[in-house]
This record gives C-alpha cells, structure tokens and sequence, in this order.
C-alpha cells in the first residue's frame, strides 16, 4: 500500500496578505505626502505673497498628481501676464521656456492657450490643465505635464490638480483684495489731503469789516466738496469783496473746480471792476476749462462798501439770496438774471445795488439747502427756507445765531442725512 504525499503549508494567502499590507501601507506613505504636500500650500497661502506662491504652485502641482512638469499662466484682460514652471527635467524645461518664448506677444486667451502648448510641445509630453476660477472668471491656468508612457490621468489627480488650483485662486482673490485695500487707503490719504488743503483755502475766521457783520459756514456732503464762500479785501480801498459759489457736481472734481475757481475769482477783483464785469471776465477766463469738463458754475459775488453802504452784487444763475429790509419789515429775494459760469463764453452779466441800513441782513445760500430731502422724499425748497428765514431774521439779533438756526431747522428736517454740500453767508448791517 502506497504512502500518501505530506500535505504541503498553504504559501498563497500568506502572500496575499503581505501583498495587501504592502499597498495599504504604501497608500498610507501616499496619502500622509499628499496631506503634507496640502498643508505646506495652505500655510504658504498665509505667509506668501502671490508671486512666491506662484513659484511653488506647479511644484506642488506636480508632486500631488505625480506628473513631471507644472505650468501656471496668470491672464490678465485676456492677456498672458505672468508664468511660473517647475520642471526638474532640464530638456522638457527647455522646451516649455521655448513654447513660451514663441509665444511672445500673440493675443492668446485662456481658452486659446492650451491649444497653442499642445501645437508647439513634443508630442510624447502628455498635457493636463485647470482652469483658476475667481468669482468665476478664468484668471489663469495650472498645467501638469508627463512624459511618462504608462501616466494615466485618473480622477483622483484631476481632484488633487483642482484643490491646488482652487488654492491659488483664493491667493489670487487674497491679493486683489489687498490692492483693492491698499488703492482705497490711498484715495483715503489723497481725500484728507485734498479736504485740508481745501478747508484751509476757506476763511478761518469772518473778517471785520466796517458796517457789516458776518458768518459763514460750509458743510460738505463728503470730505471734498464743491461750494465754497470767500471774503476778498479790495486792497487800497474800504471795500469787501463777498462770494458764494457752487460747482455742479460733488466729490474731488468739483472740489478742484471750486479751488480753481476761487483762485481766478480773487485775480479778477484785482482789476477792481465792477462786480458784473469781474463775472464777466471771469467767465470768458474759465469757458473753456469748464467746457472740456463738461461741469458749470454758479456764483453770486458782491462787493460792499462801508462808506456808502452800498451793496452791488451780481448773479450767475447762483440761487437768490433772500434781503430782509429792518425799517419796512419787508422780506424778497434778490432777483437778478445771469447764466451759468462755464455755459456760453459771450456772456455779459448784469448788476443791481441795494443799500443797507441798519438791522437789514442778507442771507446767501447754496441749492443744498433747497434741494435738500428728507425720508420721506419731500424736499425743503425754498418756499420752507423762506419762511425760516424771515423768522431769523426778525427775531434774532446777530448772523451767528441766525445761521445756527437756520444750520438747525435743516439738519432736523433731513435727519441727520445730507445729500449734498451746504454753504451759507449771512450778511447783517450794524
């Protein structure tokens, strides 16, 4: 009788199982490089500025899909402006530098790009991209590139390829809103410059002048504004030069208008003209600058003189003035017809004179008075501004509470809200 054969160990499931171990512990080395790889891009993202992020962009690219070559082109209005490469690979370098220098200035957008690297690279580099989305605009491209024959360009890499890139977008985005912040800091600066050296070129005190007393106030609707209010000495003479004006618009170019304005204003008194031949000259002066800027300018100026008493004033479409007469109790505006400064250059303005007696006061404004509106979208107008003028000017005693008052009434009706710059002077005669 035969012997049976010795029964043999089982060696295939034990290699199976070491098998299984090794890939699951490579899948781990694999899984801790990428986690690596992430967080290292992540605390770059921090401390970076985007241009050195950039330089490390298609490294990482390239480490997290196991490619040979990474590509990242910033565009900039459908422009290439910027591009970063990693490529250990000194020929395959080479060849990218060459595509790009090819490249020069041709008008190749973000759509178009990738074409153009698969026409000018060696057939045997197999190309792979996403797009960097911010806001959902295509701000720029991230390219892996491998010569590998057996590369396969598997779900995992391209999910690995997008994180990198969504990444690099929030760097990107990051960035402009640091430009965004840095130009807004500037404008910031430039505005408190510009609200300075526009305060300081208004009066900082009302002078004293023989026969009137005076106040003044202006308040911008934002930090630089386009009304302004002026008292001009008339040198070798008793005479006061007293100005209002308004530039249409509001912001920094009425502003420089206004101080443009000013400058040419106190030039013509100068010629110690009338007031309505200063008005004229002054705007046959500005027309052409006004013109090209496509703004106006409405002025009343009016020159005192305390030997007389006399008030000559002259009007360029500014809003009336409003003349409270002590003796007769009586209360009109100061109607006199004149166009905007800056809308026809032939212009020839018209005067009128008035003589103020004691107690009589005269109030100039701005139409951010009149214009101005509450909550309810009902505007003050001049009929409302009228009224409470007429009051002040009976029941109170000097400009300063005059002003305050009328300052008041305004700042109640509209809430605290003020949607444009308001100026006013109040003239009273002792």
């Amino acid at each position: 009788m035969s012997s049976m054969p010795p029964i043999q160990p089982e060696v295939m499931p034990q290699q199976a199982t070491f098998t299984l171990k090794e890939l699951v512990a490579q899948l781990n080395r694999e899984q801790r490089k990428i986690q690596d790889l992430l967080a290292s891009l992540g605390y770059a993202l921090r401390s970076l500025n985007l241009n050195q992020l950039l330089e490390l962009v298609p490294f990482m690219a390239c480490r997290v899909t196991d490619a040979d070559a990474g590509i990242v082109v910033l565009f900039q209005d459908e422009r290439l402006r910027v591009e970063k490469f990693y490529c250990p690979q000194g020929p395959t370098l080479q060849e990218l530098q060459d595509a790009f220098l090819a490249l020069g200035e041709a008008p190749v957008s973000p759509d178009t790009l990738d074409t153009w690297l698969k026409e000018h690279l060696s057939p045997k580099l197999k190309l792979f991209h996403t797009p960097i989305l911010v806001k959902g605009n295509t701000r720029a491209h991230l390219w892996v590139l491998s010569e590998q024959e057996q590369y396969r360009w598997t779900e995992s890499r391209q999910k690995l390829l997008r994180l990198v890139a969504d990444q690099t977008a929030v760097a990107i985005e990051n960035e402009d809103l640091s430009a965004q912040l840095r130009h807004q800091k500037l404008l910031t600066l430039e505005l408190d410059i510009g609200s300075e050296i526009q305060a300081r070129l208004l009066p900082s005190d009302c002078p004293n002048i023989a026969g009137l007393a005076v106040a003044a106030r202006c308040e911008n609707a934002s930090k630089v504004g386009g009304d302004y209010y002026d008292f001009i000495e008339i040198l070798d003479t008793p005479r006061w030069g007293l100005a209002l004006g308004d530039v249409m618009g509001k912001g920094v170019p009425a502003g420089l208008i206004m101080m443009m304005t000013r400058g040419m204003l106190r030039s013509e008194v100068l010629r110690q003209e009338p007031p309505a031949q200063i008005l004229t000259h002054l705007n046959r002066v500005m027309f052409a600058d006004l013109e090209n800027s496509k703004r106006f300018v409405t002025l009343f100026y009016a020159e005192y003189n305390p030997e007389t008493r006399q008030l000559i004033y002259s009007n360029a479409a500014h809003p009336r003035p409003f003349y409270w007469q002590a003796d007769s109790q009586k209360f009109y505006p100061l109607d006199l017809a004149g166009t905007l400064i800056g809308l026809a250059g032939d212009t020839v303005y018209p005067q009128d004179t008035i003589y103020l007696q004691p107690g009589d006061v005269v109030v100039c404004y701005t139409d951010g008075f009149t214009e101005a509106a509450n909550q309810y979208n009902r505007r003050y107008g001049e009929e409302l501004l009228a009224e409470q003028v007429q009051w002040a000017c009976s029941c109170l005693s000097t400009p300063n509470e005059i002003l305050e008052y009328l300052y008041g009434q305004i700042h109640e009706f509209c809430g605290g809200r003020s949607g444009d710059d308001m100026t006013m002077m109040v003239i009273k005669a002792n």
